[in-house]
């Protein structure tokens, strides 16, 4: 039989190996890290629930994940969330962006009890469709064998006059009061400046958005732009938005915001700041970055 002494190898107990690392340890040789990431990112979410009253937050580890995996780790993890979140006789509201259109793409097939998933911000035409609420609102459903309702009309219209007469239309009217009664909303939270699902779709023109700029604004939830801190933009473009109000959407029972990215940090804060939401999902590096904002701020 083959042995380690047959091998010339030398056998070293247990406790000699311990005092070895001890005294290697002691004069500096070497250094026992241990890596806690659970409790790190659980310690990142407690600290945003209570900087910020906050129901729940969920911060996502993508530490060394490039951009693409991290769009897939945020939404995977994000659709886990709000798998567990949404029970039987919920009404759902979704608006639109890039992390709804990722969690939705990695919602599990879960079948659903008299659940129905409303769209709460219109978003018709030929550009991004898959990001849009009503395909956002559509998908979902899918996922979980439940209904959806659909708002037939654009997110923005030219004048606040083609507002009112298409919010006056009896199946849009419905389907605006239908979002006001929702328990949950899931809402994207937008950067207008930057990689902007509202100017890719047309919404936005170079005018508006340096209008926009000059008023402060750095963030848009439902289509509604809002300033750094927390207010509603008083730009004319928010009274030509076809979907459910800010002040309306508060009422919900559960506001989730979604997003990540540090180009989205301003936009989280202002979020925050007028307390459109009550849980978060973002990203561990995006957390962090809030965070020391908001230390600096206070310093």
């Amino acid at each position: 039989m083959d042995t380690r002494e047959d091998r010339g190898e030398a056998r070293v107990s247990r406790p000699v190996i311990s005092k070895m690392l001890q005294r290697a340890k002691d004069e500096g040789i070497i250094e026992i890290v241990i890596h806690d990431d659970d409790r790190e990112i659980t310690n990142l979410e407690k600290e945003l629930e209570n900087t910020f009253e906050l129901k729940q937050v969920l911060v996502v580890p993508t530490k060394d994940l490039n951009k693409e995996l991290v769009s897939s780790a945020v939404g995977r993890a994000a659709a886990q969330f709000v798998q567990k979140l949404i029970k039987n006789g919920d009404r759902v509201g979704v608006s639109w962006g890039n992390t709804l259109y990722q969690m939705v793409r990695e919602f599990p097939l879960e079948k659903k009890e008299n659940v129905k998933i409303i769209p709460l911000v219109g978003g018709t035409g030929n550009s991004r469709n898959e990001m849009h609420s009503n395909q956002i609102a559509y998908e979902l459903s899918k996922k979980m064998g439940v209904t959806c309702e659909t708002l037939y009309a654009p997110a923005v219209v030219e004048t606040e006059e083609l507002r009112e007469q298409i919010v006056g239309m009896a199946n849009i009217a419905e389907v605006l009061r239908e979002g006001e009664r929702i328990d949950l909303a899931l809402v994207g939270i937008g950067n207008p400046f930057s990689m902007s699902t509202m100017e890719r779709s047309g919404y936005l023109n170079e005018q508006v958005l340096s209008e926009l700029k000059l008023l402060n604004t750095v963030a848009d939830i439902n289509s509604v732009f809002i300033t750094r801190d927390g207010s509603i933009a008083g730009h004319p473009i928010n009274r030509k938005v076809i979907g459910l109000g800010l002040e309306q959407l508060k009422k919900a029972r559960t506001v989730v915001g979604m997003a990540f990215g540090l180009h989205k940090i301003e936009c989280i804060l202002a979020s925050l700041h007028g307390k459109y939401i009550n849980m978060l999902i973002t990203d561990e590096s995006t957390a962090r970055r809030i965070l020391d904002d908001c230390r600096n701020s206070r310093n």
